[in-house]
């Protein structure tokens, strides 16, 4: 496949460099910086009627290596971010915050994003969301309103291809069945619906971006079970297709060009300095600027682009660049049965709870369950963290699989300033710029709400009749890695970086599309929403050009 003005779009494997042109593209009408989910969609949406060149800081990952990575997954000598090549000095970040953020674990540096190893996971937002400091009394409003997402909601799920169903009675309005039918409950699903029927709580299936079906060029999922970090079937949605499908349009995807900082005057972005594997620095210019690179790496490059008309960094006149870093905690309860529970067939969960979502104020957070199909080890992780062999190992595999059990939960954190993506003055990356301080700080609503949503799960786990063995309480409770908030929306420019079509305040041509521009981050995976407002960006910067 060739990229737009003739340039190679296939890159070799990791490590191994092949003659690509990386040079700026002249006449751009749009530049994206990043080719994640929301840059590859953008990318997508213009290429057709638009010069677009889309620069991202990683490589081209090379599909057929995905086996390998699979293999990198279930070793035990693996840690998560050696699946995708992610560390060294490139990667490089600190914390400073009153709970340690392990930023790598969280991310994909190359064409595709995080969603090369994301679950997959993939709800709206309900409409109490958009309105929480009316509604629940606490955090800010949207300056949108979930009707002004709605059909870019449903447009988001054809993209991507969601698998879904509209048995949930909590979730909010819709106008169209998902694109394919929902996953069937699992076989543990099937334990726990008994146990929630006793306890009069209601369970439901669950959208995923993965194909139930055939779809888009795409297989059914296949269960390999290694969803997260990797699905060598492709059935998984990533963004590698549309990046790929921008660039059939005649979009350019230049890989390994991380861009250094964005040249502007006082009211316009006028180029993307990039740097190349071979030493060399370009500068993109364009007409309107697209930053897409995630919650941490968005408010960075606007920091590191400082200057005498954004002293304290670009489109940061409101001083909350970086801001209200938030994630979603994580709560969860986990034991054994004495009975087989069928686990790890699929490495995503089938049905959730969303009952007690709506109730939330401003003591106690949104908050959704999850009924896992993953609890305990896999017969192949076992098998390759023993020394043992032949009736020994078979007997230790059968000890240890197949009765386990357990649930999860995600719960809102609210917005604080004292949560924030800052600018490390003692650390700098491979090209000798400041890598990212995370300061990630929680309050008390949230771990409140942890401590509430464990109480459900282990209702519903002792009417199982399970044996607990681990609780993920306000003690022990961790992020769920979805960064959000920090170049936020907000109607007032004294109070956020962006607008509610996501332009920035301060600079006429430059648009975010990210988690970043949430102003809260409700209790549901944020990917839909991401996608959906990439798609209103696109919408409102065609209008413009």
């Amino acid at each position: 496949m060739s990229a737009g003005g003739g340039r190679e779009a296939a890159a070799g494997r990791e490590g191994v460099e092949r003659d690509i042109d990386r040079s700026p593209v002249a006449n751009a009408d749009v530049c994206v910086v990043g080719a994640g989910p929301a840059g590859a969609l953008v990318a997508d949406r213009l290429a057709a009627d638009r010069e677009v060149v889309v620069l991202d800081a990683g490589p081209r990952f090379d599909p057929a290596d995905r086996l390998a990575r699979q293999e990198r997954a279930i070793r035990p000598s693996y840690d998560r971010p050696d699946v995708w090549d992610v560390g060294g000095e490139r990667d490089a970040h600190s914390n400073d915050g009153e709970r340690f953020y392990p930023l790598n674990h969280a991310r994909v540096k190359g064409v595709g994003g995080s969603t090369l190893h994301w679950q997959g996971m993939v709800m709206r937002l309900h409409e109490d969301d958009f309105n929480s400091g009316t509604t629940r009394g606490i955090g800010p409003d949207w300056p949108i309103e979930y009707a002004d997402l709605r059909p870019y909601y449903a447009e988001a799920e054809r993209e991507l291809g969601v698998a879904g169903a509209s048995d949930n009675p909590y979730a909010p309005p819709r106008e169209e069945p998902h694109p394919m039918p929902a996953f069937e409950p699992s076989y543990s699903d099937s334990l726990f619906a008994e146990a929630c029927e006793e306890l009069g709580i209601d369970m439901h299936s669950v959208p995923n971006a993965r194909n139930s079906e055939p779809y888009d060029d795409r297989s059914a999922c296949v269960g390999y079970g290694t969803c997260q970090p990797v699905c060598p079937a492709g059935a998984k949605y990533d963004a590698t297709v549309h990046a790929e499908r921008a660039e059939e349009r005649g979009a350019t995807v230049i890989d390994r060009a991380p861009v250094q900082r964005l040249e502007h005057d006082a009211d316009r972005v006028t180029a993307a300095v990039y740097a190349t594997p071979d030493g060399e620095e370009h500068r993109q210019a364009a007409d309107a600027f697209v930053v897409a690179c995630g919650g941490v790496e968005t408010p960075r490059l606007l920091l590191l682009s400082e200057s005498d008309e954004y002293p304290d960094g670009l489109a940061n006149s409101s001083g909350t660049v970086g801001k209200f870093f938030m994630d979603h905690l994580f709560a969860g309860v986990g034991g054994t049965l004495d009975e087989p529970t069928r686990q790890n067939h699929v490495g995503f969960y089938t049905s959730a709870c969303d009952q007690f979502y709506d109730e939330a104020d401003a003591e106690v957070a949104p908050f959704k369950l999850e009924f896992f199909n993953y609890a305990g080890p896999s017969p192949v992780e076992q098998a390759l963290t023993g020394d043992d062999w032949g009736d020994e190992l078979l007997g230790r595999l059968r000890d240890g699989y197949g009765t386990h059990v357990a649930m999860g939960g995600l719960v809102e954190q609210l917005p604080r300033s004292d949560s924030y993506v800052g600018l490390d003055p003692d650390r700098t990356d491979d090209h000798g710029n400041p890598v990212p301080e995370v300061h990630w700080n929680v309050g008390d609503r949230a771990l409140r709400t942890v401590e509430r949503a464990n109480e459900v799960q282990r209702s519903i786990l002792e009417e199982l009749g399970a044996e607990i063995e681990w609780v993920a309480g306000p003690d022990a409770t961790g992020p769920a890695y979805h960064h959000m908030g920090t170049t936020r929306m907000s109607a007032d420019p004294d109070a956020g970086v962006v607008d509610a079509e996501c332009r920035t305040h301060d600079l006429d041509n430059c648009w975010i599309a990210s988690s970043s521009v949430f102003p809260t981050g409700g209790a549901m995976n944020p990917t839909l929403t991401i996608a959906a407002l990439a798609l209103r960006v696109a919408d409102d910067i065609e209008r413009r050009l």
